[in-house]
């Protein structure tokens, strides 16, 4: 009979001692979140030679990020060939690089936040297709920007408006104007011919 009691109070203790352990297991247990990949986007994806990109960075660790830029494409030039002038004669053109302001970087770093964020600018030095690489360790993404040459009504820019011409480009006006120079001194000589005519009395009856 004594025995059996304390069969009994093993069996209840055993029980009792499961109850918070089937408890705490059936209590739901926080989502686990994957980590955010890395990313990089440029804005606008196009742009003219003298104007900028805006690079955002997202999903890095706070602290430093490397940009690399890799640009494929020749810088802008003068096209060859010839032009005429308003004689009809040709002038040659030979191509003719316009010369580059100071090249921008291709390798420099911004600082992400605290959430793993940056914005930064980016002032291309010449015209082609630009890709630029964000990489912090292990992450890494790129984004592509392509630079078109400047427009043609701003002129003093790289690729913009002035074109390499050899040859004189006042040669026209110079010939209008010794034209209107010859016709205005033949005026002036008939003008003092009919006045001497008319002292003199030639011709007159």
């Amino acid at each position: 009979m004594r025995l059996s009691r304390i069969f009994m109070a093993l069996t209840v203790g055993l029980a009792v001692a499961a109850v918070p352990t089937a408890a705490g297991a059936a209590q739901p247990q926080p989502p686990v979140y994957a980590p955010t990949p890395a990313s990089l986007t440029v804005t606008p994806t196009t742009i003219r030679l003298g104007e900028t990109f805006t690079l955002e960075g997202a999903g890095f660790a706070a602290g430093t990020v490397t940009i690399n830029v890799t640009i494929t494409g020749n810088p802008n030039a003068a096209p060859a060939g010839s032009v005429r002038r308003s004689d009809g004669s040709a002038v040659a053109m030979t191509a003719v690089a316009y010369q580059q302001p100071q090249s921008a970087p291709t390798t420099f770093t911004v600082t992400a936040n605290d959430d793993g964020e940056f914005t930064t600018t980016y002032r291309p030095s010449r015209t082609g297709r630009h890709v630029f690489t964000a990489v912090q360790g292990t992450e890494e993404d790129s984004a592509t920007g392509i630079v078109l040459p400047a427009r043609p009504d701003r002129p003093g820019r790289p690729g913009g408006g002035n074109l390499p011409v050899t040859g004189d480009s006042i040669g026209t006006p110079l010939k209008l104007g010794g034209g209107l120079a010859g016709a205005g001194a033949v005026l002036v000589l008939l003008s003092l011919a009919w006045r001497r005519r008319g002292r003199f009395g030639i011709g007159s009856r």
